[in-house]
């Protein structure tokens, strides 16, 4: 296990697997996550629901392909499109039960990662569309000591 947070939930694992390979041999697959650097910092969003600053992405919708997914959920929660994905490896995680299942269970997710050009941080703000869920964004350092950032996905900037 590689952290387990104050919710429960738990990172087992990053699997290097091929990006290829991994929706024949692992399920269920479920979702997709992108680490996003901005410059030489972070960016994170402020996830409405969770009351926590979080890395970007969301749930797979049936047919996606995890890199559709998480290209997806990149033009929803940052509007941008046409983005430098690169694909870090397989998450193995334990979850608790949420609003998405009322129980214990095990899910794969897909992890990435994105590098954006400082240029490229106000073209974010004005082309978003996912502001329910994602209600504001910032880098890091601009981030205080006091606000809650998810444990899980502080651990996995680490990853890139």
């Amino acid at each position: 296990m590689i952290i387990k947070d104050s919710r429960g939930n738990e990172l087992v694992e990053i699997l290097d697997i091929d990006e290829s390979a991994v929706m024949g041999q692992y399920a269920p697959v479920t979702h997709c996550l992108a680490v996003v650097t901005v410059g030489g910092d972070y960016l994170l969003g402020w996830n409405h629901w969770r009351k926590d600053w979080e890395i970007f992405g969301g749930c797979m919708e049936a047919g996606e392909t995890m890199r559709e997914c998480v290209t997806r959920e990149c033009l929803e929660e940052l509007g941008l499109f046409d983005l430098p994905i690169e694909y870090i490896g397989l998450m193995h995680l334990k979850l608790v039960p949420d609003y998405f299942s009322p129980a214990l269970r095990e899910e794969y997710g897909g992890l990435y990662g994105i590098r954006l050009q400082p240029e490229d941080f106000p073209k974010i703000e004005e082309y978003r569309s996912d502001r329910d869920e994602i209600e504001q964004i910032a880098l890091l350092k601009d981030i205080s000591a006091e606000e809650r950032i998810a444990e899980i996905d502080r651990e996995l900037l680490n990853y890139y």
